[in-house]
């Protein structure tokens, strides 16, 4: 590094006593050695890095970048110029973006440093896949695109390989984002509900394995089965569809959005890996690695697969997800991921210790579900009936208690309305917002993700109490 040898040409010229030079040069040299071994190993670093060797290496790989040479000529019509400072200090100087026209993965001649980079972090990714998800992963990358996109890209892509297959079996999930996907993608959803089993909504093999039958293996195209959701819904059964796939064309993809901090969600994985079909696995970055919205992993169990999904991609692309993704590994370490793994499985716990003490105070019910240690629910059908309200107030009733809880500043928890109804493209779903027609409660649930604190789970269970205390109010109309 060019820091490096000034330190040693200081020396030789007497500019600085030789003993401080060399107290300077081993700094300088132990960040080359963790550079060079990044280079090599293309490995997760087990010790997270500080924040100035991570600015030295990132703008060390930017100066490679055309648009950064000391001297240059740019006569075309992209040249990555930018105008104001503050956006040039924010992308570290990187204005190229990732990829080329035709493929995501193809290195820019003009933009050696940024193809670098998106390089490095595709292997850190798969670093990470095979470190905390399963081990059978063959390639990833990051999409700079979020989940609901890169999911239409890789059906798009799935569609390029088998045209005459327009359908998607769809397992639900009340999150718009996967079925606009499929439509986006120009393909046909078909829906397959949950089935109830005690309060846990449950995968139904059966009526995903009677729709194959009755349409054909050749015109399915894909099933989408979703690992993290909110409760009570339970992860899918990622193993049992990946056995009913195993010897069809029909591809596999798994939404695993926030999955990969959930042991649950991982074992549903690595499961599916060992029982039958699995072809991607599409990952939020920001959910899962704590980093702006706007970018996706996706995992693949063949390059071929992820080689066509590069280079299904139109255009060049930002690489700014990427960016966030490389700085924000390489601060974290694998240790410091794990730390924070195992810091949101113990406020998990945490959040259902406290929601039982507020069940008990209020006469409520815990919803359990068997396979969900992300999210979980509580029963508000008994405080409608303590309240007095009747089914016809009862949307006011809980759009109330929603509000209560936003304007309190509690973020993240949803009261939900099992009677509402919700369209989108040509399919209509009943029950929304439970996953199901057949869940009849009304019920409140809440999350323990990543970089959850317990003074958030104290805040939100002392703001519900207050909010439930106002509802149960006796009523002056």
């Amino acid at each position: 590094m060019a820091y490096s040898e000034a330190f040693a040409k200081a020396a030789e010229r007497g500019l600085v006593p030789p003993n401080y030079v060399n107290m300077g040069l081993q700094t300088a040299k132990t960040r080359q050695k963790m550079f060079r071994h990044l280079m090599d190993q293309r490995k997760w670093p087990q010790e997270g890095w500080d924040d100035q060797t991570i600015e030295i290496l990132v703008n060390e790989i930017a100066s490679m970048d055309s648009n950064n040479f000391i001297s240059k000529g740019g006569v075309g019509e992209r040249e990555g110029r930018i105008y104001s400072n503050i956006v040039s200090r924010r992308h570290f100087g990187m204005a190229h973006g990732m990829g080329r026209s035709g493929d995501l993965a193809e290195a820019q001649p003009k933009a050696a440093g940024s193809s670098l980079l998106c390089t490095l972090t595709n292997a850190l990714v798969l670093d990470l896949m095979h470190t905390f998800v399963c081990g059978k992963v063959v390639d990833a990358m990051v999409v700079p695109m979020a989940t609901g996109m890169t999911i239409s890209l890789c059906l798009q892509t799935m569609k390029e390989a088998r045209p005459n297959a327009k359908w998607v079996i769809w397992l639900r999930i009340d999150q718009k984002s996967c079925l606009k996907a499929i439509q986006s993608a120009g393909l046909s959803p078909i829906v397959v509900e949950p089935k109830l089993v005690e309060t846990s909504l449950v995968t139904d093999l059966e009526m995903i394995d009677s729709v194959i039958k009755e349409r054909g293996t050749e015109s399915i195209l894909c099933v989408i089965s979703t690992t993290s959701c909110f409760a009570p819904r339970d992860c899918d059964d990622v193993g049992g569809v990946a056995q009913l796939l195993k010897n069809t064309p029909i591809f596999h993809l798994v939404n695993n959005a926030y999955g990969i901090q959930s042991l649950a969600c991982v074992r549903a994985i690595d499961r599916g890996c060992r029982m039958g079909r699995m072809d991607i696995v599409v990952m939020s970055t920001d959910k899962n690695l704590m980093v702006p919205v706007g970018g996706a992993i996706v995992a693949g169990y063949s390059k071929e697969i992820i080689s066509q999904i590069q280079k299904s991609y139109p255009g060049r692309a930002s690489s700014s997800q990427s960016l966030d993704v490389f700085i924000t590994m390489l601060s974290m370490g694998v240790k410091g991921y794990k730390a924070l793994i195992t810091k949101r499985a113990e406020n998990f716990l945490y959040l259902q210790l406290k929601l039982k003490s507020i069940c008990m105070a209020h006469k409520l019910q815990m919803l359990l579900s068997k396979n969900n240690d992300l999210s979980t629910a509580i029963s508000l059908g008994d405080l409608t009936r303590a309240v007095g309200v009747t089914e016809a107030e009862m949307p006011t009733f809980f759009t109330k208690l929603g509000s209560l809880l936003f304007f309190r500043n509690v973020q993240g928890a949803r009261v939900i309305i099992p009677s509402q109804t919700q369209t989108i493209g040509q399919v209509e779903l009943e029950g929304w917002g439970c996953h199901s027609p057949l869940y009849k409660l009304p019920y409140l649930t809440a999350a323990s993700t990543l970089g959850m604190e317990k003074a958030d789970v104290d805040f939100f269970i002392k703001k519900l109490d207050e909010c439930l205390k106002m509802l149960k109010k006796p009523r002056t109309d």
